[in-house]
């Protein structure tokens, strides 16, 4: 049967294998936690002390300048959301995470994690590969973001591993991802529609 801590696991284990004895060291520190549509999992200004898996749901990575929010990433089901920069350098967060819908996590703070890295040589590998799997997801996106045009990148939403932004996410919101108007991504739509 398959429980929130077996699909943590198997997600953690798409990385790294974990025997029983790696994984008994974070199991005790896993929580349950519902966070309700519009509810804040992290906050820009708030230090981050915890990282969680999403079981159920979707969320919103975000920063806000001069009043205006821009989103930067979308999470869904089995992937690793939290502030993690302000996890690991201690200073306070400089973005928000947002649930989009009610969203069902297993949380877990950054602290034990950052913990085993230090202790266990498994966990440490899985720290690595989790940072380059990070790494990855924002070389990708900055490139995108200076290289492409907004049809360019909508295309790439369309085409590519990421078309749960376009069934699930609200336009307005997919508009601000490209960083363009909705007025604009509805003309983008409406030339792909053509063609």
């Amino acid at each position: 049967m398959s429980t929130p801590e077996n699909t943590l696991r198997a997600q953690i284990e798409k990385l790294v294998p974990l025997s029983d004895a790696d994984w008994d060291l974070l199991l005790p520190h896993l929580e349950l936690r519902m966070v309700k549509k519009n509810t804040l999992f992290a906050e820009e200004g708030k230090m981050g002390k915890e990282v969680g898996m999403i079981l159920e749901g979707c969320m919103r990575h975000y920063y806000t300048r001069d009043g205006e929010e821009r989103s930067t990433y979308f999470y869904f089901e089995n992937a690793l959301v939290g502030p993690y920069l302000s996890c690991i350098t201690g200073q306070p967060s400089q973005i928000s995470i947002d649930a989009l819908a009610d969203t069902q996590l297993i949380v877990f703070p950054y602290k034990r994690l950052a913990e085993l890295f230090d202790a266990n040589k498994t966990w440490e590998r899985f720290g690595r590969k989790l940072a380059e799997w990070a790494l990855i997801g924002v070389e990708e996106r900055m490139v995108g973001l200076l290289t492409l045009s907004p049809e360019e990148r909508y295309n790439q939403l369309l085409a590519g591993n990421k078309q749960k932004i376009i069934e699930r996410i609200p336009q307005h919101l997919i508009a601000n991802y490209l960083g363009i108007t909705p007025v604009s991504l509805s003309r983008i739509r409406n030339r792909i529609t053509k063609k």
